[in-house]
């Protein structure tokens, strides 16, 4: 069971992703969280918090690898496609 935290981990990972340019692989993330939270959250509260991102339009998450995911804030301009979207 994780602490709880002042700010909630989505805007944690905007923070993190806008210090980096807006991209960042998921290793990264996962260090950078560890970092600014003193531990690594789990892995199901960090793929809830990036699908609940993701869902309201504000990052793009695409598979590099099998184990590697890319994470990167979508720009105005910037548009992906869902699946079975041509």
């Amino acid at each position: 069971m994780t602490s709880w935290s002042v700010m909630p981990l989505r805007n944690i990972v905007m923070e993190i992703l806008q210090k980096r340019r807006g991209v960042i692989l998921d290793d990264e993330l996962e260090r950078a969280l560890k970092k600014s939270l003193g531990q690594e959250p789990s892995d199901a509260e960090l793929n809830s918090a990036l699908m609940e991102l993701e869902i309201n339009g504000l990052v793009h998450v695409s598979q590099i690898t099998k184990t590697k995911r890319r994470i990167e804030i979508i720009t105005e301009g910037h548009e992906f496609l869902a699946v079975d979207e041509d």
